[in-house]
């Protein structure tokens, strides 16, 4: 058993190696190469080729645990680029950007649904699926591309907090209402705690620098990487244990290091952990994606890539004029906020639990789709964003 369990693991590491190298010698994003050779490695069809065995990895607890760092540290080094002050500073404004990325993309979600005929709960699974965009996938592409620096990610973090936060809330709800599980007391009770354990997070980031210098102050390159890895991976399984985002959670564990003499270290020390856990990440929702169930919403499939990545490009842009920047950055912010991904993932694994021909099989099916285009179509468009600029402002001219 550990033998065929190391060996899964040996294949699963390979295949990410060689897939990335194939999309760097090709000049692509890793991200869709990861995702695809999840497809093919993965227990969904195709299982085979000709006589030739294609399931090689399962998604199992081991790969869906190392998955889940791989979205922990890319937030953690997301909260490293910001600081607490800076957050505060734009409360108002990521507020105002939330409300319109969630007006816009889940009322597009909304009309959807509505058109092809879903009830008032299925609506509500669909709208939340459409509208939540990834931000390990966002992350992972701000980070390659080098646009953590540049002004567009700004609006683009800020409309990320404000999509966690409000997915806790959504999530919270949504149990309560499609499982029965509670009541939406116990809903608002659970949103109370999250909102306390993100306070306690917030004060943490802001008053206490001097004690996470001293915290993680040593000469030891592996003592240092063992308590940055420790302290975020158990302050992000607290968090999901009692209903925070571990993505929230990491991303304010990364703003308290933000504002110490530690980052520089962090970058060199801890990086190689993260893009190792974000590799796997992007393989496991290969492994979950079975491609034989898409036949079945294609119709519904293709009017939503089209009508959610054009919501995302038109509130992304608005957003990013709330925060003053041109008409370039603009669309950048737009371009970066199209992928989806892991949040959608969860809430049509919720709506399979709840069952039914259309919440049981329809929306699942849909969500492995969905997912699998737009990260790879997000990606795309953030690597190829010159392109798009340049392909825009020739339309205008002529």
């Amino acid at each position: 058993m550990a033998g065929e369990l190391l060996l899964e693991i040996g294949i699963a590491f390979t295949a990410v190696a060689v897939a990335g190298s194939l999309a760097y010698r090709i000049g692509l994003s890793v991200i869709p190469a990861y995702i695809l050779v999840g497809i093919l490695v993965g227990p969904n069809e195709p299982t085979a080729i000709g006589s030739v065995p294609l399931t090689l990895v399962t998604d199992g607890d081991l790969i869906s645990g190392m998955a889940e760092l791989g979205i922990v540290f890319l937030l953690f080094f997301l909260g490293l680029e910001f600081s607490v002050t800076q957050l505060l500073r734009d409360r108002t404004r990521i507020v105002k950007i939330g409300f319109v990325d969630l007006v816009a993309n889940f009322g597009v979600g909304v009309a959807l649904a509505l058109a092809f005929g879903f009830s008032p709960i299925e609506t509500l699974f669909l709208a939340g699926i459409v509208y939540i965009s990834s931000s390990a996938v966002i992350t992972k592409s701000l980070i390659d591309e080098g646009w953590v620096a540049n002004p567009e990610s700004g609006p683009i973090l800020g409309t990320l907090v404000f999509e966690d936060v409000f997915i806790a809330i959504y999530l919270a709800v949504l149990s309560a209402v499609a499982l029965g599980e509670g009541t939406l007391a116990d809903a608002g009770t659970a949103v109370g705690i999250a909102f306390v354990f993100l306070g306690t997070l917030t004060a943490v980031a802001w008053y206490g620098t001097e004690y996470v210098e001293r915290l993680f102050g040593t000469d030891s390159d592996e003592l240092f990487l063992l308590r940055v890895f420790g302290v975020t991976a158990l302050i992000a399984g607290a968090a999901l244990a009692t209903g925070v985002s571990e993505a929230v959670a990491a991303f304010f564990v990364g703003t308290a290091f933000s504002q110490t003499d530690h980052t520089e270290r962090i970058e060199h020390v801890v990086a190689p952990a993260r893009d190792l856990f974000a590799a796997i990440f992007f393989l496991s929702i290969g492994l979950t994606t079975e491609i034989t169930v898409l036949a079945g919403v294609l119709d519904l499939l293709a009017v939503a890539l089209v009508l959610t990545t054009a919501s995302k490009l038109v509130s992304g842009a608005l957003s990013g004029r709330v925060y003053g920047l041109d008409s370039r950055r603009s669309l950048r912010v737009g371009l970066g906020m199209v992928p989806r991904g892991e949040f959608s993932l969860v809430i049509a694994a919720l709506a399979a639990s709840v069952g039914g021909p259309t919440l049981g099989t329809v929306v699942p099916a849909f969500a492995v789709g969905y997912v699998l285009l737009m990260s790879i179509l997000g990606t795309l468009f953030i690597q190829n964003a010159d392109v798009v600029e340049r392909l825009r402002a020739t339309g205008f001219a002529s």
